[in-house]
């Protein structure tokens, strides 16, 4: 019996310059607030960990990553360049929902190019927010999920 090995198919190329900025970005957080009351939404933050202190990401490799986290997002959740080396995800649905999201496109991500990995913050939007604290939050939860290391996400709970 002989087994063939197909390869997987190719991901298409995203260059990350083509994605929504963070003014974009925190202007779908404003919007979303306005009807977060009705249904959950959390924003999720995804950050790059380099495994050296060597060169700045290559282009090849940013483009690598947007693709992957693109391919990795639902069909209702919204993807947006924070900076370059962080991505904003705006995920529909609860905070677990966002939980699981953030694990998946953190693990995606990570040992896809060597030397690379990723992790998460995540801040669900609550009625009463602005959009620069519920960003705060998130980023201020990706700041702990960096000193976790690889794959960890962590999610806002509390008053800081």
């Amino acid at each position: 019996m002989t087994t063939t090995l197909t390869a997987p198919a190719p991901v298409a190329s995203l260059d990350a310059a083509l994605l929504p900025g963070p003014t974009a970005l925190h202007h779908r957080i404003e919007d979303r607030l306005a009807t977060v009351a009705e249904a959950p939404a959390s924003l999720v933050v995804i950050g790059l960990l380099r495994k050296d202190t060597g060169w700045p990401l290559s282009t090849g490799a940013l483009t690598t990553v947007t693709s992957l986290l693109a391919g990795a997002l639902r069909g209702e959740d919204w993807l947006a360049r924070e900076d370059h080396t962080e991505f904003g995800v705006l995920v529909e649905g609860t905070p677990a929902a966002a939980d699981v999201v953030a694990a998946r496109m953190a693990g995606v991500v990570t040992g896809a190019v060597t030397g690379l990995i990723a992790c998460a913050g995540v801040a669900t939007l609550e009625p009463g927010l602005t959009a620069h604290e519920v960003e705060r939050r998130a980023v201020l939860c990706l700041d702990a999920a960096r000193h976790r290391g690889a794959n960890a996400v962590v999610h806002y709970s509390g008053t800081r």
